[in-house]
């Protein structure tokens, strides 16, 4: 095999450090910085150098002269790859020969790579990386199970005495609704929400921005199963549990360009449904509803995106997005997600805008009274969110674990499970909010 040729001490650079470029290897040393190479979507890891500073002062008894160098920077790496056949099996990095960081001093960095063969299936090369003792474990089971018996027991309890409440009492208003006999409709001994039972369906304030968020959220649903059960049928398309690099990054640009069409379709259908007849419709802002929506989610990950990037290109980093990775996105923004929206909006102004209130809808809205601290936005909101926040948090626990201490996340089996938690804890939310 030609290409399975090893290298010995090749020499990548050769360079003398100013005083400036000393001080920043220092500080890189001193904050633990490491660097990762990629070897045919394998990745290996080395330190910059390391701290010896203490060795020194502990061999001299304790003190050490002033200009006694702190750190050391590794100037050689070995790299070891193993094949099977014609395929990378293995990759390792082996960081060696530290010099002393000094002002003036020259350094030759150079490496050297070995090959050797293996009998590792190629099926089985990323099982090195994968934690199945952490992200396994039985109390991870028992974490899941626990939420979403919590969950359903409880949406479940809620659901149970709020519909049979709610189906008696819309039966008797559509009754009463029918007769209203000489005005005397609505003078009933009733109190909260069934004295105001006739505003409760009808049209919100900021009734364009509700619709934008109405078909965001329900793009943002379809575009996480979608990516979950990509990434869960991954084993199957692939032979093992690693996706290619960018791979995800891919699937998510994908399926949230195809998925507008279903947020147009849900905002548009929300919307057109407190219009009933097709006048009120004419006269209505569909129009801003449906931008609204399309430039809603789009907005904020563009200004996100944008500080990110900002701050990326300032350090020079190498997760700074190129320009032509920028066009291209919003190349596939403006001619896939844009159109979609605004068919899904059509057919949803047309198909799915029916107006079904289980009660009558007052003209006039009844004046409400001012609602008691424990009744207010600011702390309901918070409160109906502790339930969703709590079926989620341990499966968020792994996720940020993988991502702040460099683990490969691939349970998602998992997170199907704490989509469907959380479904049904918002479902149960919705309930209890009526």
């Amino acid at each position: 095999m030609h290409w399975a040729t090893d290298v010995d001490n090749e020499v990548v650079c050769e360079m003398k450090l100013t005083e400036e470029q000393a001080q920043h290897f220092s500080y890189a040393v001193d904050q633990q910085y490491w660097y990762e190479l990629v070897v045919d979507d394998l990745p290996m890891w080395g330190m910059v150098g390391e701290h010896v500073g203490d060795k020194i002062t502990e061999a001299k008894g304790g003190s050490a002269p002033l200009d006694t160098p702190m750190n050391d920077i590794f100037t050689h790496r070995t790299i070891t790859i193993s094949y099977n056949g014609d395929q990378i099996i293995e990759v390792n990095l082996t960081s060696e020969n530290p010099e002393p960081i000094a002002a003036g001093k020259p350094y030759q960095f150079t490496y050297t790579v070995k090959w050797t063969k293996t009998e590792k299936a190629y099926e089985g090369r990323f099982d090195r990386y994968l934690e199945y003792d952490f992200f396994e474990h039985k109390v991870h089971w028992f974490s899941i199970f626990n939420s979403f018996m919590m969950v359903i027991f409880l949406c479940g309890l809620v659901a149970v005495i709020l519909l049979r409440t709610l189906r008696n009492d819309f039966a008797r208003y559509a009754k009463e609704d029918e007769l209203d006999i000489e005005g005397m409709h609505g003078l009933k001994d009733d109190s909260g929400w069934k004295n105001i039972y006739g505003d409760v369906f009808r049209a919100p304030d900021y009734l364009i921005l509700f619709s934008a968020m109405i078909g965001t959220g329900w793009q943002l649903l379809l575009l996480i199963l979608a990516v979950i059960l990509y990434a869960m049928a991954g084993p199957i398309l692939h032979g093992n549990m690693y996706e290619d690099r960018g791979e995800m990054v891919s699937t998510v640009i994908v399926c949230f360009a195809l998925s507008s069409a279903l947020a147009g379709y849900s905002s548009g259908s929300f919307y057109r449904q407190y219009f009933p007849t097709a006048r009120e419709e004419k006269s209505s802002q569909w129009q801003k509803t449906m931008v609204s929506t399309i430039i809603l989610y789009p907005s904020i990950i563009c200004l996100v995106g944008l500080a990110l990037n900002t701050v990326a290109v300032h350090y020079e980093t190498l997760g700074a997005l190129p320009i032509t990775v920028i066009l291209k996105m919003v190349a596939i923004w403006l001619f896939v997600a844009l159109p979609l929206a605004v068919v899904g909006t059509i057919f949803g102004r047309h198909w799915g805008g029916k107006h079904d209130a289980p009660c009558r809808v007052n003209n006039i809205p009844r004046p409400i009274p001012v609602a008691p601290w424990y009744a207010s936005n600011w702390f309901v909101i918070p409160v109906a969110g502790l339930l969703p926040f709590g079926s989620i948090f341990i499966e968020m626990y792994f996720m940020f674990t993988s991502f702040w201490s460099y683990k490969f996340y691939y349970v998602y089996g998992f997170v199907l499970l704490v989509y469907v938690i959380l479904g049904k804890c918002n479902h149960g939310c919705v309930i209890c909010d009526m």
